[in-house]
């Protein structure tokens, strides 16, 4: 498996991991070591499931006021599972510059997609995408510019 491959598993176990910490509001060490136990990472990238694991909660305040920004209802009021995905999407963006913007969208939109509602996946395209735009604008830019 290539590097990409692994980060996609990383990011998958990643939003689980932190939908249980959302819900359950269990200490992120203790999650991290029962999903570990019960679940396994695979092939995914462990250093990068444990970044996301615990840099998206300690990021907390600044990704949530990066989202709200964009949302038409506080965070706390979204889908549990979209309100993941969308952490993780934005914790990419704000943190990961490295990371092209296509990419983190792409990812992000299909987790909602195999995990979110029936329509999730808009909303967490639409999120992002703003999110991205605001953040993200210079490489943005570079990308349409490229497109021509």
């Amino acid at each position: 498996m290539n590097r990409s491959q692994t980060r996609i598993l990383a990011r998958r176990s990643a939003m689980q991991a932190i939908y249980q910490w959302q819900m359950t509001g269990y200490n992120l060490a203790e999650i991290e070591r029962q999903f570990i136990e019960e679940h396994g990472l695979g092939y995914a990238d462990p250093a990068y499931f444990n970044e996301l694991l615990h840099e998206v909660p300690k990021n907390l305040d600044t990704i949530d006021n990066a989202l709200s920004e964009f949302t038409d209802r506080p965070i706390s009021e979204i889908d549990p599972v979209e309100r993941a995905v969308l952490r993780i999407g934005a914790y990419e963006l704000l943190h990961r510059p490295e990371l092209p913007f296509k990419v983190i969208l792409n990812e992000n939109i299909n987790l909602a997609k195999t995990f979110g509602s029936i329509h999730g996946h808009k909303f967490v395209n639409g999120i992002l995408d703003k999110v991205a735009h605001k953040i993200r604008s210079v490489e943005i830019a570079a990308y349409v510019n490229k497109k021509g």
